[in-house]
């Protein structure tokens, strides 16, 4: 797939238009047409007539959500002109498989970050075969699993976590009532640092095999970047977390249990340190600052069948 132009997304984030990915992430169908969202006349969308260039006339939009309902991406689904419009029953079943979708995006960030490490917080792999035998490990990955509490690679027995990950993972790879689930376990290492195990199964032809992937327990992946980009603090740093998350001032408040005068003289400091006057002006600088490399590096990395990465690009002089 060929890159995406410059302006498709200077107007996806910073436009005045509708169907926006962001805007479908938030509704609470998370399934959006654009024929339905310009009342009938798509016609009246500067997104329409951008569609219209590359061929596609109806447009639909999805969010593909996991079961915690965190967002991992978003799909589009175009027609021809003169084609049917996307029904109620299409909507339904891309509402369905959102969850599985969203799960599979999710596998594979993980796992490209894991094989191809970029920094020391980098996730870590380890490839289970059969009788529990590891089989591969990632860069860098034996630091993480001495880590845990009971982790002794010289006494050939991996840690009880990673096991235990790896057996849930391998039986939800076998089990008819939800196969999309993922096992994690959030486990309290011996520096005192939380990580986060994803088991996850992996197709074999010959026998069962799952792939384990730690992870430090990060609330959020910006916020480290925040910090040293732009001097927030803590308590600005969730604020700002609550906003990209497209929270109001009253929600904000709300959940921080703070005056909305306490909130919008936080948003003042914010916006003054990262220099930009409005929500959607943070919204857009934050993406592009920060984002926009990644969504550009993995297309790139996509083009070469190369392992995709997730989070934020990493500062320029940081790559391996």
């Amino acid at each position: 797939m060929a890159e995406f132009p410059p302006e498709w997304i200077a107007t996806e984030y910073a436009g005045e238009d509708v169907n926006h990915l962001i805007d479908v992430a938030r509704s609470p169908s998370g399934v959006s047409t654009l024929y339905e969202a310009t009342g009938g006349d798509p016609s009246s969308s500067p997104r329409w007539h951008a569609n219209m260039i590359y061929g596609g006339d109806q447009e639909v939009i999805a969010a593909l959500r996991a079961r915690g309902h965190q967002v991992w991406g978003a799909i589009g689904l175009y027609r021809q002109p003169d084609r049917p419009l996307f029904d109620a029953q299409e909507q339904a079943f891309l509402a369905a498989i959102s969850p599985v979708m969203a799960d599979a995006v999710r596998r594979a960030l993980l796992v490209g970050e894991s094989a191809d490490p970029e920094g020391p917080d980098s996730p870590g792999m380890i490839v289970l075969g059969p009788g529990w035998r590891p089989e591969s490990m990632s860069p860098g990955v034996e630091e993480w699993l001495r880590d845990l509490p009971d982790g002794n690679l010289a006494a050939s027995r991996l840690p009880t976590a990673v096991l235990a990950v790896a057996g849930r993972a391998a039986r939800s790879a076998t089990s008819s009532d939800d196969p999309a689930e993922v096992a994690v376990a959030r486990v309290l290492t011996r520096s005192g640092r939380w990580v986060v195990l994803h088991g996850v199964p992996l197709a074999a032809i010959d026998a069962q095999r799952v792939a384990v992937i730690v992870e430090p327990a990060h609330p959020s992946r910006i916020a480290p970047l925040l910090m040293s980009a732009y001097g927030l603090t803590e308590r600005e740093q969730e604020l700002t977390r609550l906003v990209l998350q497209g929270f109001s001032t009253i929600d904000i408040a709300d959940a921080l249990v703070i005056s909305v005068n306490t909130v919008q003289g936080h948003l003042k400091n914010i916006f003054t340190k990262t220099g930009v006057r409005t929500r959607r002006d943070l919204v857009t600088k934050i993406f592009f600052a920060h984002y926009e490399p990644r969504l550009r590096d993995n297309e790139r990395r996509s083009a070469s069948n190369r392992p995709l990465r997730g989070g934020p690009a990493a500062a320029a002089g940081s790559h391996r």
